[in-house]
């Protein structure tokens, strides 16, 4: 068991003994006015009421925009290792690659280590750093001397110079190219294959410039942060974590005690008790479903449900468990002698059955 949950599940039990009304362990209700004077001060205990449920609806770790820093709209720079095809329109002899299904590397021009092409008439030409745009225009103007009002066009080929990665828990990590269209986190993850069933899209990592950022991505897609889907720069390293189990623990009377995990949805307390089979109905003291709900180390809380009620299940919607919750449900003062009974039922037919043969 994880150290957080013994540390909780040990602090649960010290404080349902404190909780405990009689030495049956059966707990005295209302609990708020007869059993708080008694509590250690850092133990506090809510009950939950229509006046103040709202204040526990909201998730414990509510989304939040990447830290990310903005950039502006993204233009594709030319770089070493990129290759480009040129056409000059009516002087076929100067198109490079020639003709229109010319492949990446056929007849293209790479930009060499130093940043520069040369091409014919013209020499070298810079365009490291550059837009095609750029190159273009530059290429057009110097042509001007050779060919009268040369119409020119600059493509890139094979987008060589600058890519991004994606790593972790995505189907099929990979290096991928910056092209001149946009790249966007979520895009690149899509690329990768997509995500796998153990990843957590709310501590995606982007690593850029030698540090790392936070992108809760979950933020873009179900909460509108449009800011948590950033566009990608060159060298960016996407790095998608295996997400962690978060657990609340359901103990005491319910039909199937159990760990359920908080890392795939909210869960409030009512669809937490439901999918556990809810309340053992004859053994249960409904009056008793307590949540107990660790401050940090320097305390606990206490919410107190009285689940008797339609109206009280109803409030358990609106309350959402958060991770290391411990939900406990007390057991009813009958059931207690209905089980000394149950236990008392074997010896007392037997020694009826010995008393009967020594009768006879």
């Amino acid at each position: 068991m994880p150290g957080v949950a013994r540390r909780t599940i040990l602090a649960l039990t010290s404080s349902l003994a404190l909780l405990s009304g009689c030495s049956e362990g059966h707990v005295r209700f209302p609990v708020t006015e007869r059993a708080q004077a008694s509590l250690p001060s850092d133990v506090q205990v809510i009950r939950l009421d229509a006046s103040n449920i709202s204040s526990f609806e909201r998730p414990a770790e509510p989304h939040r925009a990447t830290a990310l820093p903005k950039v502006g709209r993204w233009a594709y720079r030319i770089g070493s290792g990129d290759l480009l095809g040129i056409v000059v329109f009516d002087h076929p002899e100067l198109t490079m690659p020639a003709g229109p299904e010319a492949k990446a590397g056929e007849n293209s021009f790479r930009v060499q280590a130093d940043g520069t092409i040369v091409y014919p008439y013209v020499g070298s030409i810079r365009a490291e750093g550059r837009g095609p745009e750029e190159v273009r225009e530059e290429l057009r103007e110097r042509l001007a001397a050779f060919v009268p009002d040369p119409q020119v066009d600059v493509r890139v080929l094979g987008f060589q110079s600058q890519a991004v990665s994606v790593t972790g828990e995505v189907e099929t990590p990979n290096r991928q190219p910056l092209t001149t269209v946009a790249l966007t986190l979520l895009d690149a993850i899509n690329a990768a294959g997509g995500l796998t069933e153990t990843a957590d899209t709310r501590r995606v990592t982007v690593r850029r410039g030698g540090q790392s950022y936070r992108v809760d991505l979950d933020g873009f897609l179900s909460a509108g942060l449009g800011q948590n889907n950033p566009v990608l720069r060159p060298g960016d390293i996407v790095t998608v974590p295996r997400r962690r189990a978060e657990e609340a623990y359901l103990l005491g009377e319910i039909v199937k005690p159990a760990a359920v995990d908080l890392s795939l949805e909210p869960l409030t307390l009512t669809q937490a008790l439901t999918r556990q089979g809810g309340i053992l109905e004859r053994r249960a003291d409904a009056r008793g479903v307590f949540v107990f709900r660790g401050k940090g180390g320097t305390g606990m809380t206490v919410f107190q449900l009285d689940a008797r009620s339609p109206t009280a299940l109803l409030l358990g919607t609106r309350f959402l468990l958060q991770p290391s919750d411990v939900v406990y449900v007390t057991r009813a003062p009958l059931s207690r002698w209905n089980d000394t009974i149950s236990d008392l039922l074997p010896t007392v037919g037997a020694a009826g059955s010995v008393d009967r043969l020594g009768a006879n």
